[in-house]
């Protein structure tokens, strides 16, 4: 059993790994909005868990048994944010915060059976795949539309940005996952681009286009 502080912590470390060696006290300080001494003693419980390696002055990842808890918090998280659109009707940009505060549950039965419920779904409202109960998930082949071509085609299947703000703008410009995109013209003085989605014209920004995810048809 973890506390939810720790179980933050884990979250936000496997967050920032993606890939390095090891994450800085100040990144972590920095995603936490707390103090980096703060960051150091919490690394140093997480370590005596075996939950994290820790190098002093230098930072630190997670462990295997660090990973595999992240992985059931980010499980939990997701079949919540899944519950709460397809079942009482909340809509993706109210979802996160509520499953922030569901994630910490403790019941494996719960949410074995919230799974099961749901029909074992794959990915969460915003596109990010939902790890099973032994940590693995489906991988998808995936382009962020800013690396597209004028020509391309694809679906909309995941954000980088999931903020409330930016899922608002979604649902202003009708796009939503499974929508229809086509590079239409890159505007090389703005770096915007022309789109269609589902048929009708566009303009987006470049941080528009940096933050979605779409899977070339």
């Amino acid at each position: 059993m973890h506390s939810i502080s720790e179980e933050n912590y884990i979250k936000a470390i496997y967050h920032l790994q993606d890939g390095k060696a090891l994450v800085s006290t100040n990144e972590i300080a920095g995603r936490m909005n707390t103090k980096a001494s703060s960051v150091t003693d919490m690394l140093k419980k997480l370590a005596d868990k075996n939950l994290a390696e820790y190098v002093p002055y230098k930072g630190a990842k997670l462990t295997d048994k660090g990973v595999q808890c992240a992985n059931q918090i980010i499980r939990k998280h997701r079949l919540w944010e899944v519950f709460l659109v397809e079942k009482l009707d909340f809509s993706w940009d109210e979802v996160h915060d509520v499953a922030e505060q569901l994630e910490h549950i403790q019941s494996q039965k719960l949410i074995d059976q919230l799974d099961k419920h749901l029909g074992f779904p794959k990915k969460d409202p915003h596109g990010d795949p939902i790890p099973d109960s032994h940590g693995n998930y489906e991988k998808t082949n995936k382009t962020i539309l800013s690396k597209l071509k004028k020509g391309d085609k694809g679906t909309l299947i995941g954000l980088i940005d999931s903020s409330k703000n930016f899922l608002k703008y979604l649902d202003k410009q009708h796009m939503k996952l499974g929508t229809n995109i086509e590079i239409i013209e890159f505007e090389e003085f703005d770096l915007s681009y022309s789109i269609k989605v589902n048929e009708s014209p566009l303009q987006i920004s470049k941080q528009i286009a940096d933050n979605l995810y779409i899977k070339l048809k």
